[in-house]
């Protein structure tokens, strides 16, 4: 049984770790940390009784004990593994923290915000044999092994080219994701998504050719973004992305005899029934893929690499692999300014 916390009571929390964590028999719900005033800088009384109000919530479904502090729960040796759905530029020092006291730690994407973090976190997981996961639950919904079986067998031809689109309609302007300080922007919000599935695409020879970021007046993190990917045989997948768009979730595959579209490809809720689009000359054709949970397939993976060194560190460099990705975008990008 592997006893389970949750620091801070985030909205992904409660409506996806949760109700898919209490399906498993593997893990117990032990319960949720709120900060104190000293762990959230800036935080003030106000701050923090939001938090504690919504991690009371949670308590009152789903059972479990209230830590008054983030340390506290990842110290109590009631704890052995950590869930931290916390802002992108926090996951670093709590996770570090958490791996340096002997829990596990599952971690909403990004990992951190900079290659260098998080090879360090990997390197004290490895060294105290504890496991690092982080949450790209899309990797395992069953419709992209469904896509590949489609492209495999030469429906399409031979693939000439890639397109993946991820974005959606600028949200308040309190968001984290407007938030420099706390680890906001396109590119490690929706983009690392796109760089994700790219890299799945292309494999262990993805490089970047171009990318660029784009800003607005209004924050002072990058609004959107795009870049074009290719591997050792020519193969290339371009990407766009972005935080204040019509919503657009799709994956385009051009072939040499077909062309296939897909939408709700990063983002399929538990449940929903994926379709995909098929067009062979003037001929259409819809096909319907399984359905999944595939924050409950992700979950199940953080236990496997709880249990198995080899999972483990296949996990290691597949968190690895995707952050020198997001480095490789930052090296590379043009930054451009509209309105400007």
């Amino acid at each position: 049984m592997i006893r389970l916390g949750i620091i801070c009571p985030s909205e992904i929390a409660l409506r996806r770790f949760l109700p898919a964590l209490i399906q498993l028999s593997a893990f117990e719900f032990v319960g949720i940390a709120f900060a104190s005033k000293y762990e959230w800088e800036g935080g003030n009384d106000e701050v923090i009784k939001k938090e504690r109000d919504k991690a009371e919530l949670i308590i009152k479904q789903y059972g479990g004990d209230l830590f008054d502090s983030y340390t506290s729960l990842i110290e109590s040796d009631r704890i052995d593994a950590v869930y931290l759905p916390l802002p992108p530029a926090l996951h670093f020092k709590w996770a570090k923290l958490a791996l340096l006291s002997g829990k596990h730690i599952m971690i909403e994407k990004p990992a951190t915000t900079s290659y260098k973090n998080t090879k360090e976190l990997i390197s004290i997981a490895s060294e105290n044999k504890l496991a690092v996961h982080e949450n790209y639950m899309f990797t395992f919904h069953s419709q992209l092994d469904a896509i590949d079986s489609i492209i495999n067998n030469g429906t399409l031809g031979e693939v000439r080219l890639f397109r993946l689109s991820f974005g959606f309609p600028r949200r308040d302007a309190n968001d984290f994701r407007y938030n420099k300080k706390l680890g906001g922007g396109a590119l490690l919000d929706c983009g690392g998504y796109t760089l994700k599935y790219a890299s799945m695409l292309l494999g262990e020879t993805t490089r970047i050719v171009y990318a660029n970021s784009n800003y607005t007046k209004d924050f002072n993190v990058d609004i959107n973004g795009s870049a074009a990917l290719i591997n050792e045989t020519g193969t290339t997948v371009q990407i766009g992305f972005g935080m204040d768009n019509t919503y657009k979730c799709d994956l385009e595959v051009w072939g040499s005899k077909a062309y296939l579209s897909s939408g709700r490809v990063l983002t399929a809720p538990k449940d929903f029934v994926p379709e995909v689009l098929i067009k062979i000359g003037d001929k259409i054709e819809t096909r319907k893929l399984p359905s999944d949970n595939a924050f409950k397939k992700s979950i199940i993976r953080f236990q496997k690499c709880t249990e198995n060194h080899i999972v483990r560190e296949e996990n290691y460099n597949e968190i690895l692999k995707q952050a020198k990705l997001v480095n490789e975008f930052l090296e590379k990008k043009k930054d451009t300014y509209y309105g400007k």
